[in-house]
């Protein structure tokens, strides 16, 4: 049984003049480097809203120092920044 990973959301993803709240940056605390991270694409985020919660998936590395990206259906309130996630599959 493998275990479960929780991370952190530390911010949506940004360009010069836009921000897209339906991908966040991801940190995780036992993920510490680029080759680490690349084993968590394609797997499968959960981010606890009370009784549901909110899925995404982890869909690309975000920097060389374990960062990654994850997309969501819908889109992750700002109350969400700094707050626990987990992977679920």
């Amino acid at each position: 049984m493998s275990e479960v990973i929780q991370g952190v959301i530390v911010g949506y993803r940004t360009g010069p003049r836009t921000q897209r709240p339906k991908e966040c940056i991801l940190q995780f605390s036992v993920i510490k480097s680029f080759g680490e991270a690349a084993r968590l694409v394609g797997r499968k985020v959960a981010w606890p809203v009370g009784e549901r919660k909110l899925r995404g998936k982890i869909v690309a590395l975000h920097g060389k120092k374990g960062l990654v990206r994850a997309r969501f259906k819908k889109g992750v309130p700002g109350q969400a920044l700094g707050t626990a996630i987990e992977v679920i599959g």
